[in-house]
C-alpha cells in the first residue's frame, strides 16, 4: 500500500515539477509616449534576469513595449489600452553577466492593456500599466506571464503624452520542452510497471 502511495505522490509532484520552470524580469528608466494610438517606450534597461543583477551602471540588456490604440476611459482618469498584434512585449539581453544574449522574450499583450492612475499629488502623476504577456522565449519555448509598470511624469509632461520609467516587473512561465515531458511520462511507465510487478509478485 506504501508503494502505491508514494507512486501516486510521483506521479503528481513530478509533472508539477516540469512546468514550474518561472522567470523573474525587472527593467528601470526609460521614457514612455502616450498617445490615443497606443503607449511606446524607449529606452528602458533590463536591470534583472532571474538571480542575475545588473551592477551598478550596467544593464543586462532592454525591455520595450508598444501597446494598441486606446479603447476606453482617457489618460487622466484611467484608461485600456488594446493588446493583440498591434501590440509588442521585446525583452533583449547583453550575455555580459551570463544572462541570454540576444532576444529573449519576443511577444505582444494578450487581451486589454490596463492604464491606472496610481497618484496626482499637485505636479506630479504616477500611472501603472499592467497586461498580460505570450510570446517565445530564446530557447523556442512559448511563455505566458504578467507585466506591472510604473511610470511617473509631470503637468505639464502629460499633456505633451510623455512619462517616465520607474520600474517594471514581469513574470513570465515557461512551458516545458517536448522532450521534458516525454523523458517524464517514460519514467513514470517505468516506475509504475516496477511497483506492479513487486505486487503482483507479493
Amino acid at each position: 500500500m506504501r508503494r502505491v502511495v508514494v507512486l501516486a505522490l510521483l506521479a503528481l509532484a513530478l509533472p508539477m515539477a516540469a512546468w514550474a520552470d518561472s522567470i523573474t524580469l525587472t527593467n528601470l528608466f526609460g521614457s514612455i509616449s502616450v498617445t490615443n494610438s497606443g503607449i511606446s517606450s524607449v529606452g528602458s534597461q533590463l536591470h534583472s534576469f532571474n538571480a542575475i543583477i545588473a551592477p551598478a551602471g550596467h544593464s543586462l540588456g532592454s525591455v520595450s513595449f508598444h501597446t494598441g490604440a486606446l479603447l476606453t476611459g482617457s489618460i487622466t482618469t484611467g484608461a485600456t489600452f488594446a493588446g493583440g498584434a498591434s501590440s509588442s512585449f521585446i525583452v533583449t539581453g547583453k550575455g555580459n553577466f551570463g544572462q541570454p544574449k540576444g532576444a529573449i522574450f519576443t511577444g505582444s499583450f494578450v487581451g486589454p492593456v490596463n492604464w491606472t492612475v496610481v497618484s496626482h499629488v499637485k505636479q506630479t502623476w504616477t500611472f501603472q500599466l499592467s497586461g498580460t504577456i505570450t510570446g517565445t522565449l530564446w530557447d523556442g519555448r512559448s511563455a505566458t506571464g504578467t507585466t506591472v509598470q510604473t511610470f511617473y511624469t509631470s503637468n505639464g509632461q502629460l499633456f505633451k503624452g510623455i512619462g517616465h520609467i520607474r520600474v517594471g516587473n514581469t513574470n513570465l512561465t515557461a512551458a516545458p520542452e517536448p522532450g521534458t515531458l516525454g523523458l517524464l511520462g517514460t519514467g513514470l511507465v517505468g516506475i509504475a510497471g516496477m511497483f506492479r510487478r513487486k505486487l503482483i509478485g507479493t
